[in-house]
């Protein structure tokens, strides 16, 4: 019962995300602005409960298999794909350095705050 109401806590952080994008008109996908709400509210609670550390540990260990629909719709498009395949490939490339920058420097910021409070 515990994986059902978080899975559902999710949802319903997902859902209040797409209704913000929708009704402000701002530029994000709802998913992201759903996960930044969660985000907040986690923060805001200071702690993530434990049904839903387990639910979302069990998601992401089988994320794989939720990128199947969108390497599907791929595919699909191959054709357009072909014609358009260089902005792609940047964007492919640009967008996964940003993730490495962005979590090595994340990475450097909680490793020094965990030695800061161990130090303490």
């Amino acid at each position: 019962m515990a994986f059902i109401i978080a899975f559902m806590t999710l949802l319903l952080f997902q859902l209040a995300g797409e209704m913000l994008v929708h009704l402000f008109a701002i530029p994000l996908p709802g998913p992201l602005a759903g996960m930044l709400l969660l985000l907040l509210a986690l923060i805001i609670r200071k702690r993530v409960p434990p049904a839903l550390a387990t639910t979302s540990s069990w998601l992401v260990s089988h994320l794989m298999l939720l990128f199947i629909p969108a390497v599907a719709g791929v595919m699909v498009s191959f054709d357009q794909l072909k014609k358009e395949w260089l902005p792609f490939i940047v964007a492919g490339v640009v967008g996964t350095l940003i993730t490495q920058v962005v979590s090595a420097y994340c990475l450097s910021w909680f490793l020094k705050r965990r030695r800061s409070h161990e130090s303490i």
